[in-house]
């Protein structure tokens, strides 16, 4: 059994029960299910259609994410996240080097890296060497300033938590954003890369080894190891290229406002809702999340 689940953006919450009747019938569906009125919905459908690309792609057109998937462990027991437009709103060394006067330059390589087009690591040390000379106390400032958490992230984290499972967020920024995150969205435990510091100011190098795509797949067999868990029991969630590998890997890899590249390698795709959509494909309604005090 198959369940399918409608989601769009809650700051416009466009389904109604009249627009979403002509995919039940058409799916066969079962007992219609509200998780949040307006923003989303479910039923049972006994199998994926074979036109589901053509049905998703109307969808789309209107605003609204379709995702098919098995019923059965759809609930997960772990969260693994990438940080940078995915936990917060921002990519974290854009950021810097925009205080550094480097903000253009250093976006257009992230952008083309994001999407797959360059290498990250040769990417990520072509932008840090940017930063060389910039005082350490601007990370505190960009961190205050310039960094927000994407909507739904907090209650996405403490929902999971709540319900048993184990949150990591796996990032190939830096430390010095990742712990800060981390810890102000709840997460048990942050990966990242670390700058090179020297006398209170960035020298320009990213201390080795560079955590990229396949450090985040290690991560991932590390972690869920260590918990006794399996891949299955794994929901990934990121928008970037070197997000890949652990997006393929683990049992629900949710592509959230990804890059065009990365979005049509998965299939879970989340362009229109936000971090809460992550919930309500496990099947949480929106009474049932928790947001910590």
């Amino acid at each position: 059994m198959f369940v399918a689940s409608f989601l769009t953006s809650p700051k416009e919450p466009v389904l109604t029960v009249s627009n979403v009747l002509p995919y039940h019938k058409q799916l066969g569906g079962g007992e219609f299910r509200w998780l949040q009125q307006g923003v989303a919905c479910e039923f049972p459908v006994a199998e994926v259609p074979h036109d589901i690309h053509n049905i998703w792609q109307r969808l789309q057109d209107r605003g609204v994410d379709l995702v098919v998937q098995l019923a059965k462990g759809r609930r997960k027991k772990m969260l693994l996240a990438d940080m940078d437009s995915t936990m917060i709103e921002q990519e974290c060394l854009d950021e810097l080097a925009d205080m550094a006067g480097f903000g253009t330059k250093v976006s257009a390589i992230t952008a083309r890296a994001m999407n797959g087009e360059i290498a990250f690591e040769a990417a990520l040390r072509e932008r840090v060497a940017l930063l060389a000379g910039l005082d350490e106390a601007v990370i505190d400032e960009v961190l205050e300033t310039r960094i927000t958490p994407m909507p739904g992230g907090v209650e996405l984290v403490a929902t999971m938590k709540a319900n048993g499972a184990y949150c990591a967020l796996v990032s190939g920024g830096f430390t010095e954003f990742t712990q800060s995150v981390g810890h102000g969205l709840g997460f048990d435990e942050n990966r990242a890369n670390v700058l090179e510091i020297s006398d209170g100011v960035l020298t320009g190098q990213v201390v080795a080894p560079i955590l990229g795509r396949e450090a985040k797949v290690e991560a991932l067999h590390e972690i869920t190891a260590a918990r006794g868990l399996s891949l299955d029991e794994v929901m990934a969630v990121g928008d970037g290229a070197n997000d890949l590998g652990m997006l393929g890997l683990a049992g629900a890899g949710v592509a959230l406002h990804a890059k065009p590249a990365v979005a049509a390698a998965c299939d879970i795709r989340i362009n229109f809702g936000d971090l809460t959509a992550l919930l309500f494909l496990q099947g949480y309604a929106r009474t049932d999340f928790v947001r910590p005090l």
